[in-house]
């Protein structure tokens, strides 16, 4: 239904209009008797075989919703309705901000991708805190945190600081987004020097609460080889608790729409299908180097069952979807799950 009748609907608008009348519903359907439990029934897929226990936290399966989607932290309950594992809100930052000009996000349906230069707006940090307390999450939630465009890179760790705080008692993990092309300078902070002073604040930080928080570093698939060294060899000495692995890119690499397209398009952070390979390797990457140490969530470009299960063949501990949520419709985390469950029940028939 989705892709012959809803999403044709919804892709008549320009996309950032689509977002918000998607919200809309979902906010109606909290009115509507019994919709939430029609959507659990048509979308979750439980078994105990989908469980996993990661960083020290239960997940109800491994497929969780990529931040970005639901920025504000308003819509955590309603989106675990489809059946993800977790939730990531955010980025959100110490102060509220507009991000960039309008026209900002753009979709290529021919190559499943999206182009986005949204700047991180949001809200800020003490809204989702808000919501996060009027509605208590029944999923795992991750929160993803940033500084504001306005602050300069050698304050950043106050911003992270500030938002870490304020934040620390109402999600269950921390995501720090240290690579999102789309704010200027901020994938600078993926340099070990930026990003050791900024992680260490957050570090001694998650010291002085009651309960431990896990740290996830957030990564471009862009940087080099060189420089993820440099960040694994820091996570595996510092505390931090593992990597997100990716982000959106800045390259153009598999798409097919004419370069035309993309010259008018302009700058921003590609996601989507073509991304998929380039977000396996640096999962891949990561896992070896770290000798499998490192926990590894695997984001970029998934939209079938199968991906899903080479990202987490190639060491990823649980992944997350975004584009194929927009491509492939709600069923896509059923699909995802029930392909990973037939492929665990057929590895112990066989074993």
């Amino acid at each position: 239904m989705y892709k012959h009748f809803l999403r044709p609907i919804l892709f008549s608008f320009n996309p950032e209009t689509a977002h918000n009348l998607t919200f809309c519903a979902l906010r109606i359907l909290r009115y509507i008797p019994f919709a939430r439990t029609f959507v659990r029934f048509r979308y979750r897929k439980d078994a105990p075989e989908l469980e996993k226990e990661v960083f020290g936290i239960k997940f109800r399966n491994p497929v969780g919703l990529a931040g970005g989607l639901d920025k504000n932290g308003e819509f955590y309950n309603d989106l675990a309705n489809f059946g993800f594992g977790f939730v990531e809100i955010g980025s959100l930052t110490p102060e509220p901000q507009p991000g960039n000009p309008k026209p900002r996000l753009f979709r290529l349906i021919k190559d499943r991708a999206i182009i986005n230069r949204m700047g991180i707006n949001n809200k800020g940090v003490k809204h989702a805190v808000e919501q996060l307390k009027r509605y208590r999450p029944d999923v795992v939630i991750a929160g993803n945190i940033s500084k504001n465009t306005s602050s300069i890179n050698e304050d950043a760790a106050k911003d992270y600081e500030s938002a870490f705080a304020l934040l620390y008692d109402f999600v269950d993990i921390f995501v720090v987004n240290l690579s999102c092309p789309n704010v200027s300078g901020l994938s600078d902070l993926q340099d070990v020097s930026f990003l050791s002073d900024i992680m260490d604040k957050l570090i001694n930080l998650r010291m002085y609460f009651d309960e431990y928080r896990p740290i996830l570093l957030k990564v471009s698939p862009d940087i080099s080889h060189q420089q993820l060294d440099e960040i694994i060899d820091y996570a595996l000495m510092s505390g931090v608790d593992g990597i997100v692995a990716g982000n959106t890119t800045r390259t153009r690499d598999g798409l097919t729409v004419p370069q035309e397209k993309i010259d008018e398009i302009g700058n921003g952070g590609m996601s989507g299908a073509p991304l998929f390979g380039k977000s396996l390797s640096l999962v891949r990457y990561i896992h070896e180097k770290s000798k499998g140490k490192l926990p590894i969530i695997g984001v970029g470009g998934i939209m079938s069952g199968e991906q899903a299960m080479q990202m987490l063949d190639a060491g990823a501990s649980l992944v997350e979807i975004y584009s194929g949520f927009i491509y492939e419709g709600p069923s896509l985390v059923k699909n995802i799950n029930k392909y990973i469950l037939d492929t665990v029940r057929s590895e112990k028939r066989n074993a």
